[in-house]
């Protein structure tokens, strides 16, 4: 009995002393499934192809393509049309016929639309959406070719809203995806801006003309 009153207290006091030690451990051991323990954030377009294959080799699984049909929660205005496959552009096409579902909004809405405009779209079209954004800066930027000018080219000016919902929803030949950075509703609000500046551009262009013909 007078060995056990001795034995206990010299161990507790051996794992007092262990617990008190200055030496840190850094490592947790070993961890089931890391993947899920350990959450590595990715920028969407900061990842190449490359890198996705040297993650697969480690053992991530990472995808920055959603999986096709799907929406998120709470989302507004699904986009039914499909991206065509490589070569086709049958849905393409086909988005002429879709309709913006908020053809007309309100004053302040049209105030978040230019500023996200501003924020996604005037880097290659330009403020003035004349396709002469930063990165064109008329032949001086970093991109050799000129954007789109989506005010003053008829092209652009007759392109139906559902197209450019395509385009900017899946992108088209240089321009790439903006569906992670705005969502249904933001997409169709810049559309509403762009088209409302395309209709005063016109509604400008008609005026100056009437005035020339007068003169």
């Amino acid at each position: 009995m007078r060995i056990i009153k001795i034995i206990i207290p010299f161990f507790l006091a051996v794992i007092i002393l262990a617990s008190c030690s200055d030496e840190v451990r850094r490592t947790p051991g070993r961890v089931y499934m890391p993947d899920m323990a350990y959450s590595v954030a990715y920028e969407t377009y900061s990842v190449t192809p490359e890198q996705k294959e040297a993650l697969l080799k480690k053992g991530i699984h990472y995808s920055n393509i959603p999986v096709a049909g799907t929406i998120k929660r709470g989302e507004l205005f699904p986009f039914a049309i499909p991206k065509d496959k490589e070569g086709d552009t049958t849905n393409y096409t086909a988005s002429k016929a879709v309709k913006n579902p908020i053809p007309v909004i309100d004053s302040a809405s049209m105030v978040e639309a230019h500023r996200l405009y501003l924020v996604n779209c005037a880097i290659c079209h330009g403020p003035k959406l004349d396709g002469n954004g930063p990165l064109y800066k008329g032949g001086d930027g970093p991109f050799p070719a000129k954007p789109a000018t989506l005010v003053g080219d008829k092209k652009y000016e007759a392109m139906p809203e559902g197209q450019m919902y395509y385009s900017v929803t899946y992108g088209k030949n240089k321009m790439g995806s903006y569906a992670s950075q705005l969502d249904t509703r933001q997409r169709w609000m810049v559309i509403d801006y762009i088209k409302s500046r395309q209709a005063a551009g016109n509604t400008a262009a008609a005026a100056s003309d009437s005035t020339a013909k007068k003169k």
